[in-house]
């Protein structure tokens, strides 16, 4: 009964500790029944708030009567009241979105300045159990999985909704028993936001035939909330004994996560954190039986078939530019790590055999020198070989994985290749019996 919600509305908010009565709260009021009864309901309460009201400016005189609207208000609940007014059009434009994207972006951001500022602890929104209903519904249209049918949250960080507990009619019965005031939103009344359509179109078509759907579903969402808690507990195990990351790369071993179950499900847990959708969660899964080299490219990441793991990496930057080396007495860093290059006489020094180092007969050597990324088509004499290799078959014998070949570096010197760096020196370049002055590489991460 609408008499018995100030009750039910202070209850529900002890019961999900929204937070301390002695706080204060920036209410987000449209001008509309259900953030309006929230109004009254925090004053009848007697609870410490403020009344937050935005003007988009898309409807013309009617949005400037709900401002006027909401500022009466204020002034009879005897609340603080913050407006603004947004130029929500040229945000779209700017920003290349929706205008609903573009209204709830300005929305937060304006609301979460004035809690700041103004020393509120939360900001209550006026969502009740039909717009919970509503999300959860969307959400399973759009195939976003278990984490979106829990519906509308009652908290997150400092977003508060006091109303979920009610349906609709109890807010509009208490408005009308205790004449309350409110304006109408046309744009409430047409079917051209999506959620406008599931409101006016779905939900009555299956309040036809569940009268009580509105309520089941809500006691659906609540069970289904403490079951996504279980799902992400058992979820965790499987990430801790499938995804395991080295350097900026997670590695996912083919042979545990065949074996698992119930697969589909983790597998698509696992990946779409990196940018996998649900149809490349199929393609993903069909890497586990092909040949290494295959891949799948997300909106964020490559997920490859490298022998028995699926390595997931980011997609590249572009090519980083050619770096122009003018003497030998130098260090570069280059997104590989450090370059450091000194000159020194040949003497009886051993000529270290680390990969990270290479050691050059100096007078072979012109300056300036180039160091780029490897392309295909590059060729060079690998150390005690007499004819030439091209690279690409080199790093193939070398069984680097892709995302390794991708972050080969090579120095030249007047378009010849004198180190792959890291991994060989060319034979042309190497130390003799009769070299004088040696040019010294080395490389650090």
């Amino acid at each position: 009964m609408p008499q018995h919600l100030l009750t039910n509305f202070k209850e529900y908010i002890t019961r999900q500790q929204l937070f301390d009565p002695s706080q204060r709260i920036l209410l987000a009021v449209s001008g509309g029944v259900d953030s309006i009864v929230m109004a009254h309901l925090f004053k009848q309460a007697g609870f410490s708030a403020g009344i937050a009201h935005c003007n988009f400016q898309l409807r013309e005189e009617e949005s400037v009567r709900d401002e006027h609207f909401v500022q009466q208000q204020a002034v009879a609940l005897d609340l603080p009241l913050h407006t603004i007014r947004f130029d929500t059009h040229a945000y779209t434009a700017d920003n290349h979105v929706s205008i609903q994207v573009a209204a709830r972006e300005l929305r937060y951001k304006w609301l979460e300045q004035i809690r700041e500022k103004e020393g509120y602890a939360f900001i209550a929104t006026a969502h009740h159990m039909q717009d919970s209903v509503e999300t959860a519904l969307m959400n399973f249209c759009k195939g976003t999985g278990i984490a979106g049918l829990h519906g509308i949250m009652p908290k997150q960080e400092r977003i508060i909704r006091p109303l979920l507990f009610t349906e609709k009619d109890r807010l509009i019965a208490y408005a009308a028993l205790h004449e309350i005031a409110y304006v109408e939103d046309s744009s409430n009344i047409t079917d051209k936001y999506t959620r406008n359509f599931f409101r006016h179109r779905i939900i009555p078509l299956m309040q036809e035939v569940f009268p009580a759907a509105v309520k089941n579903m809500d006691g659906s969402i609540a069970r289904m909330k403490e079951a996504e808690i279980l799902y992400q507990q058992a979820m965790a195990k499987h990430r801790a004994r499938l995804l395991f990351q080295k350097d900026n790369t997670w590695m996912v071993p083919v042979l545990k996560l065949q074996k698992s179950v119930p697969l589909q499900t983790i597998a698509w847990e696992l990946f779409r954190e990196f940018g996998c959708s649900t149809a490349q969660a199929q393609q993903v899964l069909a890497l586990l039986d092909s040949e290494s080299g295959r891949y799948v490219e997300t909106s964020t990441h490559r997920i490859i078939r490298n022998r028995n793991w699926l390595l997931v990496t980011p997609l590249s930057i572009p090519d980083a530019p050619l770096l122009v080396i003018e003497a030998p007495q130098q260090h570069v860093a280059f997104a590989g790590g450090q370059l450091h290059l000194r000159r020194q006489e040949r003497g009886s020094t051993a000529i270290p055999v680390a990969a990270t180092t290479a050691w050059l007969d100096a007078a072979k050597v012109t300056f300036p020198l180039i160091l780029r990324k490897w392309k295909q088509g590059d060729y060079f004499y690998p150390l005690g070989m007499p004819k030439k290799k091209k690279l690409s078959r080199f790093l193939i014998d070398q069984k680097l994985s892709l995302p390794q070949k991708e972050n080969v570096w090579v120095l030249e010197s007047a378009k010849r290749i004198v180190w792959v760096v890291g991994r060989r020196v060319d034979d042309r370049f190497k130390i003799t019996p009769g070299t004088k002055d040696m040019l010294c590489l080395e490389t650090t991460v």
